[in-house]
């Protein structure tokens, strides 16, 4: 389940996300395990990224938002057009406090 966010916390990741460019691009072969895998990947490493979804409608770029957020539980910061920026919390390394 994705970490709900307040508009104050979508606020300041937006912010923050101006300035990234897309680390993942999601292509014809739509939703695969591998995209899902490399999208897994970057928000562990990164924990707010930009993915650019390749489905031309609207009605499809929003189920792959609902669908990428399920699959990765990330949090949907936002979307235009067809980017949409994703955040979720980087998992505390042994040792860490929180």
């Amino acid at each position: 389940m994705p970490v709900p966010l307040s508009p104050r916390e979508r606020k300041h990741l937006k912010a923050r996300a101006h300035a990234l460019e897309p680390v993942v691009t999601v292509g014809q072969a739509g939703l695969t395990d591998a995209v899902v895998r490399e999208i897994d990947r970057a928000l562990t490493a990164h924990e707010l990224i930009k993915v650019r979804l390749g489905e031309a409608d609207r009605d499809g770029r929003a189920e792959l938002h609902e669908a990428i957020s399920a699959r990765t539980d990330a949090a949907k910061v936002q979307s235009v057009g067809r980017m949409v920026v994703l955040w979720r919390p980087r998992p505390l390394e042994e040792g860490e406090t929180p």
